[in-house]
């Protein structure tokens, strides 16, 4: 059935261009996603020759999947309504077992399980986009087979959202380097959350206070210690140095952390209880430091391999200094831009973003202009 697909595709020159594409996960980023694709069908198809079918929508519970598609207007009534129980093996066997030509799995989650099946689904000839993190930045030996695996079968495995939400940070380094240039140092404000934090902390909204901000403001994990502790960022610069050629684990990288080890045990309730009491010290902390015209930044830094992450107090003359909200910013210090680094800077957190890297990661398989 595939074969014949690609026949008629390529002898009896198809009207469009397809891609069939399996969504898992339709939380704020997956729904985000879902209703662009929605509002951009119609003109995908008029003004670029490409049709965005939507065969699979996967959510924590339930899944449903179908050669037609689905009315992406109504789609959680009907996940809700037809969906049948979501695990791993379901997910892996219909994808599979569908067997569609241009098929894209694209996944919306930060699931380890949902990063498991991204071997197999490459090895069956499905193209994978990746909001999630965890395989990119997983052990070095793991994420190269993925990406060797992709170009020996024919498929993308993309992941540009990964790190800066929709800023095009990856496909640059990869410009560069595939055009002779090499990726000497990296230094960037990578967390939009921790950005957010330390841009509102002031005289009148604690520390924890700020916090609870960014988790209302969409920025934060439900579990903020994962963003306060800075493996978000350390996942992200693991990332990007291994994009930029470098072996990199997470063990590698010496972190500084701005909150004691043991605000990070137990509940996330024993969290949100204790974290107040560190109000005090870090108001006096921000008294001096405003005093002395600086500010907080949590830093990522790679230099010929070695990375390091940690809050540093920045002046009015880095680049680091006036970035407001939850905007992110790289600086790249490459061998032709040695004197003046590359810099990239923009939004780096939100659902909207996020989601529209991702549907730029999607077009860029189909390969239109």
């Amino acid at each position: 059935r595939k074969s014949l697909n690609v026949i008629h595709d390529s002898f009896f020159l198809s009207e469009y261009q397809v891609l069939n594409l399996f969504i898992c996960g339709i939380g704020t980023v997956g729904g985000s996603l879902v209703e662009q694709i929605r509002c951009q069908q119609q003109k995908l198809m008029m003004e670029n020759g490409l049709k965005l079918h939507v065969v699979g929508i996967i959510d924590a519970a339930k899944a449903m999947f179908s050669r037609e598609g689905f009315d992406l207007a109504n789609f959680r009534e009907e996940l809700q309504k037809k969906g049948k129980d979501s695990n791993l093996l379901t997910i892996r066997d219909e994808i599979v077992g569908m067997n569609i030509f241009n098929s894209v799995f694209v996944d919306c989650t930060a699931s380890p399980d949902i990063a498991s099946l991204y071997k197999d689904l490459l090895q069956h000839n499905v193209s994978v986009v990746a909001a999630n993190k965890i395989a990119a930045s997983s052990a070095y030996e793991n994420y190269r087979e993925l990406k060797t695996i992709a170009r020996q079968r024919g498929v993308k495995y993309l992941f540009e959202t990964n790190v800066g939400a929709g800023l095009p940070i990856i496909n640059t380094i990869n410009d560069l380097i595939h055009s002779g240039d090499k990726i000497l140092k990296i230094e960037a404000v990578l967390s939009g959350t921790l950005n957010y934090i330390f841009n509102k902390i002031s005289a009148d909204i604690p520390f924890s206070r700020t916090i609870k901000m960014a988790q209302e403001a969409g920025y934060a994990e439900p579990d903020p210690r994962i963003d306060l502790s800075g493996m978000d960022v350390i996942r992200k610069l693991v990332i990007l140095s291994r994009e930029a050629g470098y072996r990199v684990e997470q063990a590698d990288v010496k972190k500084h952390l701005f909150i004691p080890e043991k605000y990070f045990e137990g509940s996330v309730e024993d969290f949100w209880r204790k974290i107040p009491e560190i109000d005090a010290e870090f108001e006096q902390r921000r008294k001096k430091l405003e005093a002395s015209g600086k500010r907080w930044r949590f830093i990522a830094t790679m230099e010929n391999g070695k990375t390091e992450v940690g809050l540093r107090e920045v002046d009015s003359e880095s680049p680091f200094y006036h970035l407001a909200g939850s905007n992110n910013v790289i600086l790249l210090t490459t061998e032709r831009y040695k004197e003046y680094p590359m810099q990239i800077k923009g939004y780096g957190a939100g659902a909207g973003v996020t989601a529209a890297g991702v549907f730029a990661d999607i077009i860029s398989i189909a390969n239109i202009r």
